[in-house]
């Protein structure tokens, strides 16, 4: 193993994975940038993560070589980021990436100069030319050629890439000339944004597997949000979209049916093999998903589907003091032909030997059926015969069938199935385990502590509810500072090994805060919400540009070029869609209508991008639904523990799912909402009763204290 170079001194999962690469890493920083400056050397900028398999794949064949790294040695200075860490520096090059190319991905590869202006990008390069690619030696030495030769036409190239880049948050003749938010788009503008949305992902929705587009297959949690939350979509029955997608993916091999969770994406159409690494993010906005789907059709199917995903998450992806970790990786155990790689996947695929050594016939035989076991293997798209004869555990077959087929009852089928799934997750236990990145980030911990708090309040639940307090705990610890002091709070990216980090961006402040009020509408406990209350103003304050879009990043950072807001909602929404969405919510409780207008122009502003691919922005368009539907709030005045307020809170929660519909419970400790919307003090429990309100906006209903009117009013 080489001499550890300077990136064995982070807390990044992913730079410690090239902390003995030959190559003379530096992190991002001035060290690096002085040093590129002194010498007059480009930069050779990697972005990646600890979980991306390419990025290992790229690690193992160019930066653990020693001819590759002398090279990059000799004619750059080398700088390794983390894109987890520091989204700020990804999207800066992403952008670029995408300029030049048409496309982005991980690794992502850039040449700077020493003023950090790319000039060249691209993503992953092969050891050797191959498939019009060329290798990334010879991409390195035309490049240093060009910078030693060439080197004002690399500079003019470079600035003018630069400028394209500031370009993309120019006015646009859809908005003003004076660099103020794009105009105000009308409701029946608001509509047809809709209607295209909804038409878009129509049309790119594969109606036998279920998802949008073609193999690959990524889902987009936003996109069953929007889907399932927005009144229009489920008059036209958008939401079957979403179902049918969720019920797809469950019975793939996206779906790790032995331990629970999603992996990132398929392979395939038919969601059968998966690139296997699994997201935080991706349980936490799946798990709503499914919520959403069993609040609409109360079938137990997705409730138990939520479930299995929360049960992952607090197994194997959870702190002993509460956080949540990252992720985990798609290469685990090594591969017998390449001793010195990880195989993709090894820890999920199982041989019809094995399942047959492992288990007795009978419940042999019902594994091979239900999960589609074949002899020689069942995996897709293998071009390079890496999973070998290796099945992914999918549902083939249905319960009913396989008990039709063996001449068995379902209820038997049901528990050989149970009892061969328990035994064959005990064996994968003891397999290597893929790498765990147990870095704690504050905006997917925002997620996920949503996702438990609002599991825990559908399916009365308070277990829940606690691992979900329990990470807000941790996170508002470890990541957040100024919570006992007046003022905006000061928030970090990440906690690990004892370290915070990293300015805190826009998705972590908007996420969290979404988290925070999620916790209070599980618990009515006024410290989530005051702290969900403190972000929301702290974001403002620290990502506020010109009253249109939030910026992604803070200021004062000479390093980052360019200050993007985006307003694509793609593995993750946007932190402008969830900002809106907080903003919304929190003015429409706190009578701060200025903060409903700031939602309406954070929408204004992406008036481009939702006029031409609105499908692009899925949060956004579940954001103008709730612009344009009355909100209804179900005000519920009585004490929190009393057995008459708990009845009523009941008659609300088995209600038919209503999107537009929320919950205030107003109880003796209740002082935010009284105190800075004056209008709810005025509520109070009727006879000594506790007693509820259908209330738009600050007007209310004619009070109801029996909760069988309430349910038959909220049908």
């Amino acid at each position: 193993m080489s001499t550890a170079n300077r990136l064995a001194s982070e807390k990044s999962p992913y730079l410690l994975q090239h902390a003995h690469n030959p190559v003379d890493w530096y992190p991002w920083g001035e060290e690096a940038f002085e040093r590129a400056r002194r010498e007059g050397k480009p930069i050779f900028l990697s972005i990646g993560y600890s979980t991306c398999h390419w990025c290992h794949v790229m690690e193992r064949e160019s930066f653990e070589d020693e001819k590759v790294a002398e090279l990059l040695n000799e004619r750059y200075v080398s700088i390794k980021v983390d894109r987890e860490e520091r989204p700020d520096v990804d999207r800066v090059y992403m952008a670029a990436v995408q300029a030049m190319t048409g496309s982005g991905g991980w690794p992502l590869s850039a040449w700077l100069t020493p003023e950090l202006e790319p000039f060249y990008t691209g993503t992953y390069f092969p050891p050797q030319p191959a498939h019009g690619r060329p290798s990334f030696v010879q991409v390195l030495t035309a490049l240093a050629d060009a910078w030693q030769n060439q080197r004002e036409k690399v500079l003019t190239s470079a600035s003018q890439l630069v400028e394209v880049l500031r370009g993309m948050d120019a006015p646009t003749d859809e908005a003003a000339a004076d660099g103020q938010p794009a105009r105000r788009l009308t409701d029946d503008q608001l509509e047809k944004v809709l209607d295209l949305g909804l038409e878009q992902l129509r049309r790119s929705h594969d109606p036998v597997h279920g998802g949008f587009g073609d193999a690959p297959k990524f889902p987009r949690p936003s996109v069953f949000d929007f889907l399932q939350r927005c009144s229009a979509c489920r008059e036209r029955a958008g939401d079957e979209l979403a179902t049918l997608t969720l019920r797809k993916m469950w019975a793939g091999g996206i779906n790790d049916h032995l331990g629970g969770g999603y992996h990132r994406y398929s392979v395939d159409r038919l969601w059968r093999v998966s690139h296997f690494e699994k997201m935080l993010y991706d349980q936490a906005q799946m798990v709503g998903a499914l919520l959403d789907a069993w609040s609409r059709e109360r079938d137990p199917f997705f409730e138990r589907a939520a479930r299995e995903v929360l049960t992952y998450v607090a197994r194997d992806l959870r702190h002993p003091e509460g956080g949540f970790y990252s992720a985990e990786d798609a290469d685990s155990a090594p591969d017998p032909r390449h001793p010195e790689r990880k195989l993709e996947g090894a820890f999920y695929l199982w041989t019809e030997a094995e399942i047959d050594r492992r288990l007795p016939e009978d419940q042999a035989a019902v594994v091979r059926l239900v999960y589609g076991i074949e002899p020689e293997g069942n995996t897709l798209n293998d071009p390079h015969g890496d999973f070998g004869a290796g099945n992914v555990l999918y549902r083939a077959r249905g319960e009913d069938e396989v008990a039709d087929e063996l001449g068995l009852d379902e209820g038997e089928v049901a528990s050989l199935l149970a009892t061969a799934r328990a035994t064959l997750f005990q064996v994968r236990e003891r397999r290597p385990r893929p790498h765990l990145d147990d870095k704690i980030v504050t905006s997917w911990n925002g997620l996920m502590i949503g996702a438990f708090a609002s599991a825990g309040a559908r399916l009365d639940d308070p277990e829940l509810v606690a691992t979900g307090a329990e990470a807000a705990r941790f996170v508002l610890r470890h990541n957040v500072d100024g919570i006992d002091r007046d003022g905006p709070l000061e928030v970090l990216r990440r906690h690990r090994d004892g370290e915070s980090a990293h300015p805190g961006q826009l998705d972590d402040h908007a996420f969290l805060a979404h988290g925070l009020l999620a916790l209070w509408e599980a618990t009515w406990d006024d410290a989530w919400l005051e702290t969900a209350l403190r972000l929301v103003e702290t974001l403002l304050e620290r990502f506020d540009g010109d009253g249109g879009a939030l910026y992604d990043g803070p200021a004062g950072d000479p390093s980052i070029l360019v200050r993007t807001r985006d307003g694509y909602d793609g593995a993750e929404p946007s932190g402008n869609s969830l900002a809106a969405i907080c903003l919304l919510r929190l003015g429409g409780l706190l009578d701060r209508p200025e903060w409903e207008r700031r939602a309406r122009a954070i929408v204004d502003h992406f008036a481009p991008l939702l006029g031409r691919q609105p499908q692009a922005a899925p949060k956004s368009l579940e954001l103008i639904d709730r612009l344009l539907r009355p909100q209804t709030r179900v005000a519920i005045a009585g004490e929190l523990e009393a057995e008459d307020t708990k009845a009523l809170i009941e008659a609300v929660r088995s209600a038919p799912f209503d999107p537009s519909r929320s919950l205030l419970v107003l109880h003796a400790g209740s002082r935010v909402a009284r105190e800075q919307a004056p209008f709810w003090a005025s509520l109070e429990p009727r006879e000594g009763r506790a007693t509820a309100w259908l209330c738009r906006g600050f007007a209310c209903e004619l009070p109801i204290t029996d909760p069988q009117e309430l349910s038959e009013r909220l049908r």
